[in-house]
């Protein structure tokens, strides 16, 4: 398949076609959980563009609506895995693809799972009202589409813009309107795509809130703890980046609660888990950690783990 050009793919798609995009993207998408994107990006970029391909040289038929969705959802993996390994001009490329493909097909719900992402770096980088925009659109051209994850999802990580942008109360409103939505979820009646967003997804999103109050007032820091820790707890064993991921939220919860040794017992064990894992954004995340802690700190261990944290690659 990743063999494939224009000129050489004109053909009738068939069920089986789908069924393989799918099962492989499948797989790619589980190996991502456990290792991180930087190990597979470029193989998951090559496959997801050959589906495109596919799908662009496809005769119409019965199985070209399932194959645009297969070829979507590829796109969003290919974009999530550059992403998670730093490389932003191709997360936004794929995400474009695959958000054309999603909303041609007349698939809003994935096309809204597919702007969550798009969200996602624009907080990563910083552009929060970037990410809010995105976010509003998302649930805008949702309509009666709209499922209790989908919406679920996107409050959360309204909220998340929100705090970052100091807008406290509403970011607590919206996280809220997240958790009520989630209680209304029937698994059945969502889409298959959308079982990653599970409570671990949700409590994350309330610590990842909670710290940016914290920030501002540090009475907010017990409960960013708290937050975080059940994040973690929530995560299953095969998603090792999300578990690492909040490890190193809750090292910053913990250095903003004042509790410096706890604190550099996570930050050891998130240095470690760090360096097993493909994965940039970790790496970003982990340097970010130094900003929760004051350059004055008088703990030296502490302010030792402030200078390494500085100084990773």
């Amino acid at each position: 398949m990743l063999g494939l050009t224009p000129s050489t793919t004109r053909r009738r798609v068939g069920i089986g076609d789908v069924a393989r995009i799918e099962a492989v993207t499948a797989l790619y998408r589980s190996v991502d959980y456990e290792i991180g994107g930087g190990a597979l990006y470029t193989d998951i970029g090559r496959f997801a563009e050959a589906a495109s391909i596919l799908l662009a040289s496809a005769d119409s038929n019965h199985a070209t609506t399932s194959l645009a969705m297969a070829v979507a959802d590829a796109r969003q993996l290919a974009g999530w895995t550059a992403f998670d390994a730093g490389h932003h001009s191709d997360a936004g490329r794929h995400w474009l693809a695959a958000e054309r493909t999603a909303v041609t097909s007349g698939n809003q719900r994935l096309a809204a799972r597919i702007r969550y992402c798009q969200a996602r770096q624009f907080q990563h980088l910083h552009h929060n009202q970037d990410a809010l925009a995105t976010i509003r659109l998302a649930k805008d051209a949702l309509g009666r589409d709209a499922t209790p994850a989908l919406l679920a999802m996107l409050r959360g990580a309204e909220a998340a813009s929100l705090a970052a942008l100091g807008e406290h109360s509403t970011a607590v409103a919206s996280l809220k309107q997240a958790a009520g939505h989630f209680d209304d979820i029937n698994p059945d009646r969502e889409p298959d795509w959308m079982r990653f967003y599970d409570r671990g997804e949700l409590l994350a999103q309330h610590g990842r809130v909670y710290r940016d109050l914290a920030r501002h007032d540090r009475r907010h820091a017990d409960a960013a703890v708290t937050w975080t820790q059940d994040a973690i707890t929530a995560f299953g064993p095969q998603n090792i980046r999300s578990t690492v991921l909040n490890t190193v939220g809750l090292c910053s919860a913990l250095a903003l609660a004042d509790d410096p040794d706890r604190a550099l017992t996570v930050g050891t064990t998130v240095i470690r888990h760090g360096r097993e894992l493909t994965s940039r954004r970790i790496q970003d995340r982990i340097r970010n950690i130094s900003r929760d802690i004051s350059p004055d700190i008088r703990h030296s261990g502490l302010a030792d783990f402030r200078h390494t944290v500085t100084r990773v690659a």
